[in-house]
């Protein structure tokens, strides 16, 4: 089977379940306000982060191999890389669902801000810092 196939196919199987499960983990709070001109846009919202979870999964089990198979020389890169990869595309339905769930509750938004958003920081400098490392490796 192709590895676009593969990747696909995990996608769906993590994605589809947790749109499914949106609002069965994560009850919108009673705060939400949403009208309906804005709930297509929040339900493709949803379809988006969910399928970007998916996808998180599939590059976390179809990446792996590749990181085993990497040299010495750049292993400690590539495994850094390949959990900021992983972050960036995972953490995305876990971080707007809570916020949802949260509602206006300012200590539980500000919580969730600091665990997503700080880490997303981080994990963009760790991404800067390899493709830095790649790119001087090179000598480009």
């Amino acid at each position: 089977m192709k590895t676009w196939v593969k990747a696909l196919l995990i996608t769906l199987i993590f994605g589809i379940p947790a749109y499914l499960l949106n609002p069965v983990l994560w009850p919108p709070s009673i705060d939400i306000n949403v009208t309906p001109s804005q709930l297509p846009f929040y339900k493709l919202l949803a379809v988006t982060e969910a399928l970007a979870f998916g996808a998180g999964f599939a590059f976390i089990i179809l990446g792996w191999p590749w990181i085993r198979k990497t040299s010495f020389k750049n292993r400690n890169r590539a495994i850094l890389l390949y959990f900021s990869i992983s972050w960036l595309l995972v953490s995305w339905w876990p971080h707007d669902n809570l916020h949802l769930h949260i509602g206006l509750d300012s200590l539980g938004f500000l919580l969730v801000e600091y665990e997503f958003h700080v880490t997303l920081m981080v994990v963009g400098v760790i991404a800067a810092y390899c493709f830095y490392g790649l790119l001087k490796d090179k000598k480009m």
